[in-house]
């Protein structure tokens, strides 16, 4: 199993090179995409990931810097093909998502760009729910939602992932209120956790998991906020003297889990 990184920022102003949440798991000779920032299909095609192994999109929350660069990707994918006549490896591409409206809003961009988005495949929505949301030979996936957006008349808007695959099991936090939100599948243990810290200091993360005894592998953190971004080196320190096994996370990382 690979973990691609294709944005480590979260949604705060720009910052030199660093782009929106966005990263993808790499099993089983596909791509299981999870959020979707800006620019991620740009970064990913440039990192030399086939865009057209893609069959599923996970998007944790539809706040615009965990999609906004979805129908980017969708778009790409299709850019792709037409240029290569090569088409997806899967017959569709799923698009995972709390929200039907922020799929709905996609796509309604997408037809408004060349041929109208007609697609020799099909692009669907699947609403995510606290279950098992795919299961195939090769890997998967549940969700259980987190308290980092109240419920809303659609249900609940965030979630949290749990990926098991290739023997490993790797927990991505999406944007959580607290830790805690993910205790139901921490409890469990994991070999990654992939941790958020635009809302939460990354050392007090560190800490919150050694003194509860969490059985934690190794520890990325992603959607890095000001504090990380305006003291890399201070808070990768601080980190590994707490986790010894923690990583900041950067646009364009790639790591064997």
């Amino acid at each position: 199993m690979k973990l691609y990184i294709f944005g480590s920022c979260s949604g705060t102003e720009p910052f030199e090179n660093r782009h929106h949440t966005s990263l993808a798991f790499e099993i089983g000779g596909r791509y299981y995409w999870f959020d979707a920032g800006e620019c991620c299909s740009y970064t990913a095609h440039l990192m030399g990931v086939d865009l057209l192994r893609i069959s599923d999109i996970f998007i944790s929350h539809p706040h615009m810097d965990h999609v906004g660069g979805l129908a980017n990707l969708l778009w790409t994918i299709r850019k792709i093909y037409t240029r290569e006549k090569r088409l997806p490896e899967s017959d569709k591409i799923t698009v995972h998502i709390s929200n039907e409206k922020t799929f709905d809003g996609t796509m309604q961009v997408l037809r408004q760009t060349e041929n109208g988005y007609k697609c020799a495949w099909d692009t669907v929505f699947k609403k995510i729910t606290d279950s098992v949301l795919l299961k195939n030979e090769d890997i998967e996936v549940e969700a259980i939602h987190n308290g980092h957006m109240p419920e809303a008349d659609f249900g609940f808007p965030s979630y949290s992932f749990r990926v098991r695959a290739d023997g490993k099991t790797v927990i991505y936090s999406g944007d959580v209120k607290d830790l805690s939100d993910l205790n139901v599948f921490l409890k469990d243990g994991c070999d990654a956790l992939i941790m958020e810290t635009g809302h939460h200091k990354a050392e007090e993360i560190c800490s919150r998991i050694t003194e509860n005894s969490y059985k934690v592998g190794k520890l990325y953190f992603v959607h890095h906020g000001r504090g990380i971004l305006n003291d890399y080196d201070g808070t990768k320190e601080r980190c590994k003297q707490i986790f010894a096994d923690s990583v900041l996370c950067n646009d364009n990382d790639v790591f064997d889990i």
